[in-house]
């Protein structure tokens, strides 16, 4: 059976919440999603953290000193979604796999919906 999110929210505590086919609903903390970023210049960073010493703190851009927040979501096809950060970055494709993974369960629900892509929407 394939899984797929059927809905998608910003929730109070800063979380894309997802909603799948199979019922589970799944939560991923903005901070959680963004550090899981799979685009090249993020993978490019993380290896140069790696690598600076543990002692070093870094210089924070006006973008980054500010809560993160989820800006905009698109579905790429069916296999993945487009984030864009409040921080400005926009570039990394998380697949429906990645954000399964990622996901933290709260509870589950009956499963009763469509075959489409849903798009975000806020709680706020």
């Amino acid at each position: 059976m394939e899984i797929y999110p059927v809905g998608l929210e910003k929730t109070d505590s800063r979380c894309l919440r997802i909603t799948w086919s199979d019922g589970q609903i799944l939560d991923i903390p903005f901070g959680k999603l963004r550090g899981a970023c799979p685009c090249a210049t993020c993978k490019e960073k993380k290896k140069g953290e790696a690598a600076r010493p543990k002692s070093s703190l870094s210089i924070l851009s006006a973008a980054e000193a500010v809560p993160l927040d989820i800006a905009q979501m698109r579905p790429v096809g069916n296999y993945a979604y487009n984030v864009a950060f409040s921080d400005g970055h926009s570039s990394g494709l998380f697949t429906i796999e990645l954000l399964r993974g990622l996901g933290e369960a709260t509870v589950t629900v009956a499963s009763d919906s469509a075959n489409s892509v849903p798009e975000m929407r806020s709680n706020t």
